[in-house]
């Protein structure tokens, strides 16, 4: 693979990371299950993460707004996604669903951006402002869901002119088919590399 990722500028955007999410008894984890472990998510999220981490490319967690009693009840149109989260309390602060799964868990010096409200991690948070801080031209976005929120984000990535590289091994949706269409159909229009771990991985480095 063609592409070159410098660690001084190359930043790892690790999405949704929940319990709720990736673990076993979370409440979206029945639905990603089949397609989680058809893919190994877990066990790619973790190579992805180790292997920047090892050679000094940026982990930047972006996560999802942690539900809250009142969250969207007095909005004028929230999103079928939010009416989900309303109705079943999807990471609920203070919750075990609501924390990172303990595979994930931010180490110092790593950023935490603020939640986000939707589906993109830049839309009404310091995302931009955290990358261009720390120098990153080029984002790896990884984690869930793949055709929402590191879809929504890595478009919008893609729209501020950073790099972006999607790693079809390391997300996961609720069907075969919402897969095919984040990574071949929707994919190539915006995302300058799309890889698999093993392929990336091999990229980062050493570097």
């Amino acid at each position: 693979m063609a592409e070159i990722y410098d660690p001084r500028h190359t930043a790892v955007l690790l999405v949704d990371p929940y319990n709720d999410f990736l673990s076993e008894g979370g409440k979206v984890w029945p639905r990603l299950e089949p397609v989680a472990r058809s893919v190994d998510l877990l066990d790619h999220l973790r190579s992805v993460v180790a292997a920047a981490r090892e050679n000094g490319v940026r982990v930047v967690f972006v996560p999802h707004r942690r539900w809250e009693p009142g969250d969207y009840e007095s909005w004028d149109h929230p999103t079928p996604s939010q009416r989900k989260i309303q109705e079943f309390q999807h990471f609920a602060r203070g919750s075990w669903g609501g924390e990172f799964h303990p595979d994930f868990q931010p180490q110092p010096g790593e950023v935490v951006v603020q939640e986000h409200w939707g589906s993109s991690g830049f839309a009404n948070t310091d995302l931009d402002m955290q990358l261009k801080q720390h120098g990153i031209t080029h984002v790896v976005v990884i984690g869930v869901l793949a055709n929402t929120c590191i879809e929504a984000t890595a478009r919008y990535a893609m729209e501020l002119g950073y790099h972006v590289t999607l790693v079809t091994d390391a997300t996961a949706s609720f069907s075969p088919e919402m897969m095919h269409a984040a990574h071949r159909l929707n994919g190539p229009t915006y995302a300058q590399a799309i890889v698999t771990t093993d392929q990336l991985t091999a990229a980062l480095g050493p570097w």
